[in-house]
């Protein structure tokens, strides 16, 4: 039974509704980043006043911190962080990529010295699915080894494999219950592989896949490609889930090939930096010319930051003065700002004018110059 339903196509572009044992979303859908469970400085009530529908933790930290018994003995994640929507727990894949220098991995599984303690931790794809359901997940994501841009034939190949056995190995042990579980197709940047990845995991009949691997160094348009070759070989009828991406540009790309489902850290990371995400592009509220500006960030946003009048001048005293109030307004802004984008990409596949919607985000947002030569 398909976990999601499709109540309007534009194009490519899908406007559905997915069904958790923690209740409904809506999609296309953006999903806050809450790693260690919590979506940073800021209140469950806050986060779903600011249009979330579902949240991102991260099992790989939580297994580490505060631990997979503790949150059990606390009854999951959603009683111990007090957030009654649905949450999809990452699997520690990512972390295979950015911590590599601390990981040995072979077919079996990987061992991680902790960022935290430098203790080793040894985890199987079986392990990752079972703690995840203990945090209780209401989607599990399998166990994968993406590869980073540039990375040699061979080494791509291999992490491609290792991926598709990981997910055999998860779909045996997934213990159902009404917890969906999420394959992930990789492929590195290789045509072929990718193709061909995204069909066997397709095949694997999963209640939803992610299109992995991707904003991991390579050009715009690279990443279209390698997320449309995925796509072409993917049920319709599946919720489809992009990791990583957070950026307007990118996030309606996506939505426009077909794509459902989005996180990203970026709108809390450039909170804490004083940068706002806008319609007309990102900006640093640190800077000079906004010492005196009494304007809201953006005039009709909805949001507390926005809405309760906290003019740019005064965030900006904010983060000078290392307060964390602006930190928090600034994220509750931020993650209004995408999940904002989300809906008016929904009720516009809905009204079936995603083209035209599309086309009026872009040309608010300044123009990305292209990449200079190699130096």
């Amino acid at each position: 039974m398909s976990v999601m339903t499709i109540a309007a196509t534009d194009g490519e572009a899908r406007a559905g509704t997915v069904t958790t044992l923690h209740g409904d979303f809506p999609t296309p859908a953006f999903m806050p980043v809450g790693t260690h469970a919590t979506v940073k400085s800021l209140t469950p009530a806050e986060v779903r006043e600011a249009g979330a529908g579902i949240l991102l933790c991260n099992g790989y930290h939580l297994m580490l911190r505060p631990g997979v018994d503790l949150v059990e003995r606390a009854g999951g994640m959603h009683a111990l962080m007090r957030w009654d929507g649905p949450i999809l727990t990452d699997s520690g894949g990512f972390q295979l990529f950015s911590l590599g220098d601390v990981a040995r991995i072979n077919d079996a599984g990987a061992t991680f010295v902790s960022p935290y303690d430098g203790d080793r931790l040894r985890v199987t794809p079986e392990d990752v699915i079972r703690n995840q359901a203990r945090l209780g997940s209401d989607i599990i994501m399998c166990l994968d080894q993406p590869v980073g841009y540039g990375v040699d034939a061979l080494f791509t190949a291999a992490a491609t494999a290792r991926t598709h056995l990981w997910a055999e190995r998860c779909r045996a042990v997934h213990p159902g219950d009404g917890r969906l579980l999420f394959g992930i197709a990789q492929g590195g940047f290789d045509r072929t592989l990718r193709t061909e990845s995204a069909s066997l995991i397709a095949g694997l009949d999963f209640d939803g896949v992610a299109i992995g691997g991707l904003a991991l160094g390579e050009p715009p348009e690279v990443m279209v490609e390698m997320a449309s070759l995925s796509i072409a070989e993917l049920p319709a009828g599946v919720p489809r889930y992009v990791m990583g991406l957070g950026t307007d540009n990118e996030l309606l790309t996506m939505v426009s090939l077909g794509v459902d489902m989005f996180d990203c850290v970026l709108p809390t990371r450039l909170a804490r930096n004083g940068t706002a995400l806008t319609e007309s592009g990102r900006m640093p509220l640190r800077r000079a010319e906004f010492e005196s500006d009494l304007r809201v960030v953006e005039e009709g946003c909805g949001c507390a930051a926005c809405a309760g009048g906290f003019s740019r001048a005064y965030l900006r005293h904010l983060f000078h003065a290392g307060e964390i109030l602006g930190h928090r307004l600034l994220s509750i802004h931020n993650v209004t700002h995408l999940t904002s984008l989300m809906a008016g990409a929904r009720e516009a596949i809905m009204a079936g004018t995603f083209a035209g919607y599309r086309a009026a985000v872009t040309r608010r947002l300044p123009v990305r110059k292209p990449a200079g030569p190699a130096s």
